[in-house]
């Protein structure tokens, strides 16, 4: 049978044992913080883009919302971009949801071009067939200041 001083030092044990585990579970979300990107280390604030379309698929994932769509070039041929949002959290809160764009919708988007110049881009604005725009950019992370996102503050002059 352990005695008391037994039972206390395998009880600080397991102590010690669970903090170290939170201690790394904490670091290893912080390190997909940090990870997480701003407008300029991957946007082209020098590349405006506009891309027509219909829409193939809508990934509503953190820590961006993706939409791929099919976008003709001026030869005809096709090409699948892919379209950065803000994230899923901020959408809804805009008025976005899930179903909002589903696969087949013919859509206007404004924004800008990967500074890999792959067929990739950050929507600033979504136009739909109806003349109905959305914002869906990503704010406060280096994108322009282009006065379309709705809580810019214009500068004081």
């Amino acid at each position: 049978m352990p005695t008391t001083s037994q039972s206390l030092l395998s009880a600080r044990t397991l102590t010690t044992r669970l903090v170290v585990i939170a201690l790394v579970a904490t670091g290893a979300m912080g390190i997909e913080v940090i990870a997480h990107h701003a407008f300029g280390a991957e946007f082209d604030p020098n590349r405006p883009v506009l891309l027509r379309g219909p829409v193939v698929k809508v990934e509503w994932v953190n820590p961006h919302a993706w939409i791929h769509m099919e976008v003709t070039n001026d030869n005809g041929s096709k090409e699948v971009w892919m379209v950065e949002g803000g994230t899923p959290n901020t959408l809804l809160r805009r008025g976005l949801k899930r179903d909002s764009i589903k696969p087949g919708t013919i859509i206007i988007v404004d924004g800008y071009q990967s500074k890999d110049r792959l067929s990739r881009a950050n929507g600033r604005d979504v136009t739909f067939e109806d003349g109905t725009k959305f914002f869906m950019g990503s704010s406060g992370t280096g994108a322009p200041l282009d006065g379309r996102d709705p809580t810019e503050r214009t500068p004081s002059r």
